[in-house]
């Protein structure tokens, strides 16, 4: 990851915005985290994240209506739904909504980074393909 990279965490357990922060810390990139949705998107308004981890699971809105309003507002940035309940139709519900990957808890430090990055990458990956089609297009 770059120094542009914006990360924002947001799960409702203090332990794991920590842990997450922890791990991100010497990526180069600037982590930011909150403990529900509702402050998520407050944020979001105020400034872009590229990646988002997201717990599934959250009280007041939970992480599903979290990811469908980022997508609807912010389809740039990428999103990790990561969950301590795991299931096969949740794991399809977030891909559809349009998330880029779907983890289970507990997920290491390792674990984040590399999601993180392959998000980051994803993104970068994705903006390169809109700039080309847009020149095609022009062509």
């Amino acid at each position: 990851m770059n120094q542009a990279t914006k990360i924002l965490v947001i799960d409702d357990e203090e332990v794991v915005r920590m842990s997450y922060l922890r791990a991100l810390s010497g990526s180069s990139c600037e982590v930011e985290s909150v403990k529900n949705g509702s402050d998520a998107l407050q944020l979001m308004g105020q400034h872009a994240f590229d990646v988002i981890l997201l717990d599934q699971r959250m009280p007041g809105m939970d992480g599903m209506l979290v990811l469908k309003a980022i997508k609807e507002k912010w389809p740039e940035s990428e999103v990790i739904m990561i969950t301590g309940y795991p299931a096969v139709e949740s794991a399809k519900e977030a891909v559809t909504l349009g998330a880029y990957d779907y983890l289970a808890k507990p997920i290491g430090p390792d674990d984040v980074i590399n999601a993180a990055n392959g998000a980051m990458m994803h993104k970068k990956w994705m903006l390169r393909c809109d700039r080309q089609a847009q020149a095609a297009a022009l062509q």
